[in-house]
């Protein structure tokens, strides 16, 4: 199996992805492009990953560059071999629960979820978003079994807003300085002060990260058993 990155502007992999691809086996292969890079350029290279035999899944690093419309880059992969699932048709075969390849991370909280016995599958959904009045998000998260943030807002979730015993999936990851002038990466959920609430919560990093990589490589066999016509 072989899996080719696709990397515009500047974008880095984990250790996590590296670590995942030579445990399982698949080879992979990182095409990085500056960010100057034109959406003709962009389509044609992966016209001719589409057309390469040897290559069972591609992934386009988001966001791209102003210049370059997503969609047509998204559409632009060949839906057998679109592992994050972002081609139209497989959004749409998401949409109405046909079998499709399901966006990594999506997938990876769904499964989190599974594997801690929660009851979210079958759950009532309520979705906010960034610029839902402060108010308003406290309502709703304060009622909330389980709470996914996935808004690149450092610090949104609170304390005050988490019921006791609550389950917190953060999606979110911004890389913020610190005091001694170095970096880190944090997500959305105030972690210490939700940690003393909440019953379960995912740390960032190490969280969704993982789990988001996990799938990525459970969409690449399942790719690669699709093009060879196997089940």
């Amino acid at each position: 199996m072989k899996c080719v990155v696709k990397r515009i502007h500047e974008l880095f992999l984990t250790n996590e992805y590296f670590n995942a691809i030579l445990f399982v086996g698949i080879t992979s292969k990182t095409i990085k492009l500056e960010s100057s890079a034109t959406e003709k350029d962009i389509l044609n290279l992966i016209n001719k990953l589409n057309k390469d035999d040897t290559v069972d899944g591609i992934l386009v690093q988001l966001p791209v560059p102003e210049h370059v419309s997503e969609r047509t880059v998204c559409n632009a992969v060949d839906p057998r071999k679109d592992i994050d699932g972002f081609h139209i048709n497989n959004m749409g075969k998401l949409c109405v629960n046909n079998e499709t390849f399901v966006p990594c991370t999506a997938l990876g909280v769904m499964e989190l979820i599974k594997r801690n016995e929660l009851p979210g599958l079958e759950a009532t959904v309520t979705l906010c978003h960034r610029n839902t009045p402060r108010e308003e998000l406290v309502y709703f998260a304060k009622r909330a079994d389980i709470i996914i943030s996935a808004t690149g807002v450092v610090n949104l979730i609170t304390p005050d807003m988490v019921k006791p015993g609550a389950c917190i999936i953060d999606v979110g990851i911004t890389r913020i300085q610190t005091e001694d002038g170095k970096t880190k990466l944090v997500g959305d959920v105030d972690f210490d002060g939700v940690s003393k609430v909440a019953g379960h919560i995912t740390p960032v990093p190490g969280g969704v990260g993982p789990m988001t990589v996990a799938m990525l490589m459970k969409n690449t066999f399942q790719a690669a058993k699709s093009l060879k016509g196997t089940t």
